[in-house]
């Protein structure tokens, strides 16, 4: 955590000191870019707008979600999940395909974990630690469904700006329905469907490539 910082005020308990620290840490999140742009394509998005554009999404679609889930308990999900990458920063989806890729990303993200959820009061580490892990763990309906999510909104900025990181990484067709199978029919088969369709209409627009092998 910060060191410096001011915030352990006369008069302030020393947990009210902790959770203001741990607010200001985490703004670090809005200096992490993603390669995924903005739905406007005129920037790259950062971490916080994409964990605030998913808990919106969490609260908006638990209706396609494949179990009964609890909204709340997805929103919760989001906005812990990315997190960590004040410390890891984001590895592009694409490139984790790699196993040496995300087992180097799997270790950085637990290290980072372990750092930033320490600095918080004890009960409040040990609760959004917990969120945290079950988010990777996709043992939960609420779990799978928010990884669905995670998976999903990519995909959609993409296509509404018109290609992004797809056109930039020259990205196939094919390894984006591996994306899709890998993880979202788990936690949604309609929003597993809908990025089929969606990966589909950009092809045939153009704005992304056809599968390889073709």
């Amino acid at each position: 955590m910060t060191g410096a910082l001011p915030l352990d005020l006369d008069g302030v308990p020393s947990r009210l000191a902790q959770q203001m620290a741990f607010l200001v840490e985490i703004d670090q999140l809005k200096s992490v870019l993603r390669q995924t742009p903005i739905a406007d394509g005129s920037r790259r998005e950062n971490t916080a707008e994409h964990s605030w554009q998913l808990a919106m999404a969490g609260m908006l679609l638990t209706e396609h979600a494949n179990e009964p889930v609890d909204s709340s308990h997805v929103v919760h999900l989001l906005l812990v999940h990315d997190l960590v990458e004040i410390y890891a920063g984001d590895t592009f989806i694409y490139a984790s395909n790699d196993p040496a890729v995300a087992a180097e990303q799997e270790a950085n993200e637990q290290a980072a974990a372990d750092r930033l959820f320490d600095g918080l009061p004890e009960d409040q580490g040990i609760r959004l630690r917990a969120l945290w892990d079950e988010f990777e763990s996709k043992a939960t309906p609420e779990s799978r469904f928010a990884k669905s999510i995670d998976r999903l909104m990519p995909m959609l900025l993409n296509y509404v700006a018109g290609g992004g990181s797809w056109k930039v990484h020259a990205i196939t067709a094919d390894k984006t329905h591996r994306l899709i199978d890998a993880q979202m029919p788990r936690g949604s088969v309609a929003l597993a469907n809908y990025g089929h369709e969606l990966v589909n209409r950009a092809v045939a627009e153009g704005i992304l490539l056809p599968p390889a092998d073709i």
